[in-house]
């Protein structure tokens, strides 16, 4: 045997090494890949179904909003109607209220008046408050200035 053809015989080992180390990595790349698709065809068998139930509590969801947002549109209606009543309400009743305390106060005045008797004077008014007008001159309130 000759170098050469010793060289020749070492280059062929060599090869040989280097493909089966390849074959090797390949197999175990193989391998690796089978796992990985397992995995994902895994993945996607429980995704998907949880992606669908995801998407049907978010469609709920926003029909729930939907409908608290015509809710709270309602309720804001009805405390305008409630606040336009109130309102009412008081413009309706205060001025007999205020006309029915002043006539209580009347009549009970008078009743004092009428129980004293007729010959004894009766309550005095009360005087009228006088202000400075602006030339420095009292003027009563009662009196209008115009």
């Amino acid at each position: 045997m000759s170098a050469v053809d010793l060289a020749a015989v070492v280059v062929t080992i060599v090869c040989l090494v280097v493909v089966v180390i390849l074959v090797l990595a390949v197999q175990a790349l193989v391998a690796t890949l089978r796992q990985l698709r397992e995995t994902i065809d895994e993945l996607r068998g429980e995704s998907l179904p949880m992606f669908d139930d995801l998407r049907t509590t978010v469609t709920k969801a926003g029909d729930e909003l939907e409908r608290v947002d015509e809710v709270i549109g309602r309720v804001e209606r009805v405390v305008a109607t409630a606040d336009v009543a109130s309102r009412l309400t008081q413009k309706v009743f205060t001025p007999p209220l205020i006309k029915t305390a002043a006539i209580m106060k009347g009549a009970g005045r008078a009743t004092l008046t009428l129980r004293r008797g007729r010959s004894r004077k009766a309550i005095p008014a009360r005087k009228a408050r006088t202000m400075h007008s602006s030339r420095g001159t009292r003027r009563s309130r009662k009196s209008k200035v115009r």
